[in-house]
């Protein structure tokens, strides 16, 4: 396997766009190098097979979502407070409008998983990782609400986001603000 990491890099971004585009059954190793501009076979140099490529994918997209270390600095110049909350997670609702292809991409391969039992077992392992850090992050900085609060914003803010992704519409007339400061009030109220 060629160990090039600017290209690998280039390569799985453009998986990403792949298969956000295409879906899961458009991703192949030739679709990637198309989409990357390379000669055919290029991809093939870089990733054993499809399997071995999802699995990079994935830890690509994290790579992707991950926020803005000097953005959630200043962000978190801020007091803990019920409005941190809500100004983080409506930037979490720009951070996924800002790379709706890593958006797509996690929600492609969530759907392939349910076909492919390894794919699901990192997945799982992935997810339940990020999940667990997200939550052990929130209580660390003194944001408000427990560990079931936290659940509850994620599980929440996931269906925001698959809603704003793939129906972008739905949620329109009540306004994703408006839905983020109802969901703070009504799982952290006031003390």
């Amino acid at each position: 396997m060629r160990q090039n990491p600017a290209r690998r890099t280039a390569l799985l971004d453009a998986a990403i766009e792949v298969l956000a585009r295409d879906g899961s059954r458009g991703l192949t190793l030739r679709s990637v190098d198309k989409e990357a501009g390379v000669p055919t076979g290029t991809t093939t140099n870089y990733f054993a097979n499809r399997a071995e490529l999802l699995r990079q994918i994935m830890a690509r997209t994290h790579e992707r979502l991950t926020p803005d270390p000097v953005q959630m600095a200043e962000t978190m110049k801020a007091a803990p407070s019920r409005e941190l909350t809500a100004t983080l997670l409506r930037q979490l609702v720009e951070r996924m409008r800002g790379d709706r292809s890593s958006h797509l991409a996690m929600l492609e391969l969530r759907l392939e998983a349910t076909r492919r039992p390894e794919l699901q077992a990192d997945l799982t392992t992935t997810f339940a990782d990020m999940l667990k850090s997200n939550i052990d992050w929130h209580l660390e900085v003194g944001l408000p609400g427990d560990r079931a609060t936290v659940l509850q914003l994620y599980l929440a803010m996931l269906g925001v986001i698959v809603d704003d992704l793939t129906v972008p519409g739905l949620l329109q007339p009540y306004g994703i603000d408006k839905i983020v400061d109802d969901l703070v009030d009504r799982s952290l109220p006031e003390s």
